[in-house]
């Protein structure tokens, strides 16, 4: 582990940046500076940048399996930045093979990923205005690896227990700080196989999940325990960007007696409206 560990594993999560997803500067082990690791979507490589100005690229093609990958990326950071030794357990995912042994998975396509980074850049603008009015404690929009959603995190500053014993339910939602309100979006999954927003409380308030929407397309989904919001309604919609930070996205918050903090989000302006209508996954997006 490189990063100091934080409240509901926050020092895990990545950011999406302008070129992709990256890691806040992260000590270098050997006490040389700060490494920084991303995925560049745009280039299509997994980087890896001393503060000193040495960068170590990975190619992100076709063909390649996962295992060559984490290969040549963990040996670029002991390179620039020492010893490091990280657990390449895959999480939140159906197979087990550790990352740096996985020659199973090669698929990678450049189109697809790149469809996902422009729907996901519009994404974050909306949960970065949902969450500018609020004046408690809150996160970021982080960006998470395990299943490549972005989310925000409202807290109450009260305590509650997890909802499992599950090691990321449990970490993440962790009783010194987790009465919270998360709002979302991910590009879809084994469980839900569209791209939508998604929202939840926990714990839930009574009669949380009897909402009464709009727009109509915004339902409370019963496996899930959240409100969704798909994508493709969003993108239909004559303002996307209210659609999108409305209805699931406000129901969650403003169920929450501790989310008094939140106001209604700027305006936004008409060419990030049309961006929104024209950027969207037509299904969960894999690479």
């Amino acid at each position: 582990m490189l990063a100091p560990p934080e409240p509901q594993l926050q020092h895990a999560a990545l950011r999406l940046t302008g070129r992709g997803w990256e890691t806040a500067p992260l000590p270098a082990r050997d006490g040389s500076g700060a490494l920084v690791i991303a995925l560049d979507l745009r280039t299509h490589e997994a980087v890896v940048e001393h503060s000193d100005g040495f960068v170590r690229r990975t190619a992100l093609a076709p063909d390649r399996p996962v295992g060559e990958v984490t290969r040549e990326v963990l040996k670029a950071v002991r390179e620039l930045g020492g010893v490091v030794e990280i657990n390449p357990t895959p999480q939140e995912v159906s197979w087990s093979v550790p990352l740096d042994e996985d020659d199973e998975h090669t698929r990678y396509d450049p189109a697809q990923v790149a469809t996902y980074f422009a729907a996901a850049t519009q994404a974050a603008l909306v949960l970065a205005a949902f969450r500018a009015p609020f004046r408690g404690r809150s996160t970021p929009v982080n960006a998470w690896w395990g299943s490549f959603d972005l989310a925000v995190n409202v807290f109450s500053g009260l305590t509650a227990d997890p909802p499992s014993e599950d090691f990321i339910m449990r970490n993440a939602m962790d009783a010194m700080d987790a009465q919270e309100v998360a709002v979302g979006w991910w590009p879809g999954d084994q469980r839900y196989d569209r791209t939508a927003f998604y929202a939840y409380a926990h714990p839930a308030p009574e009669g949380f999940a009897a909402a009464a929407l709009a727009p109509e397309a915004a339902r409370w989904e019963a496996e899930l325990g959240e409100y969704v919001l798909d994508w493709d309604d969003v993108r239909s919609a004559s303002d996307p960007h209210a659609a999108g930070s409305s209805s699931p996205v406000r129901r969650s918050a403003t169920r929450a007696p501790y989310a008094n903090g939140i106001r209604r989000c700027p305006p936004v302006r008409r060419e990030h409206r049309r961006r929104l209508r024209e950027t969207a996954p037509t299904g969960p997006v894999t690479a």
